[in-house]
């Protein structure tokens, strides 16, 4: 689990950080909301953990603008506001959770991984929603992928690699984030099994589906080091 740390105070984003780490989870603490701006708007996560009291932009504010462009991943709102009134706002403008100052983290761990766990179930079924990128369309309930109106052949695992790169479109996904998605989008893939996906072959996955993408209008770009982007060719 990636996990976005957005909290301005640097002995608690410390703490969080280094407890989760010794649970397995990964971290990334940012503590201004200008640079949590650049972060939400640049990077993929699984869940991202945010306080309310930010300098630069308030956390209300990047919870609206976030939701514009992201209504799927998990938001839990980390504040030490507790009033009835704050946990309202936050819920109503696309919050997922709220754990109010002081904490225990064991509670916080539980809350991330129910987070994480809901979300995956809400987007591993054989129903969701269609998925539009340009002039790629993800049918949800066929679970094909479709150039305006022509079909495009994938095998289940390229289609996994696809599906998550149409669902982070304009934000880097990485190879790890690709072999998580594989792994549990196995169930409803056919042969995109749930066994763990090396490195070597999610390039091969990725190499297939940017051919199969071409004249297309996107194109799969690499960002060594960081991962893969989909955007406009």
């Amino acid at each position: 689990m990636r996990i976005l740390l957005i909290e301005d105070d640097h002995q608690i984003a410390d703490a969080i950080r280094n407890g989760l780490a010794q649970s397995g989870l990964s971290v990334q603490a940012v503590h201004d909301g200008v640079y949590a701006a650049e972060a939400l708007a640049s990077q993929a996560c699984d869940v991202v953990v945010l306080d309310l009291g930010l300098p630069g932009i308030d956390g209300m504010t990047l919870l609206t603008q976030f939701r514009k462009k992201d209504p799927d991943t998990p938001v839990l709102i980390l504040t030490a506001r507790d009033d009835i009134s704050d946990r309202v706002a936050g819920l109503n403008t696309g919050a997922d959770d709220f754990l109010v100052k002081p904490f225990a983290l064991a509670e916080l761990e539980a809350r991330l991984r129910a987070l994480l766990r809901r979300s995956r179930q809400a987007g591993a079924g054989p129903d969701r929603a269609d998925l539009r990128v340009g002039r790629l369309r993800l049918a949800g309930s066929e679970r094909r992928i479709y150039c305006d109106a022509k079909p495009l052949e994938f095998s289940p695992r390229e289609f996994a690699v696809l599906e998550l790169l149409m669902q982070r479109n304009g934000r880097v996904v990485s190879k790890a984030q690709i072999q998580d998605h594989l792994a549990h989008v196995g169930q409803y893939a056919g042969d995109a099994g749930s066994d763990p996906v090396g490195d070597t072959a999610i390039e091969v996955y990725v190499h297939r589906v940017r051919k199969k993408l071409e004249g297309s209008g996107m194109q799969i770009v690499t960002l060594r080091g960081f991962g893969y982007l989909l955007q406009q060719a």
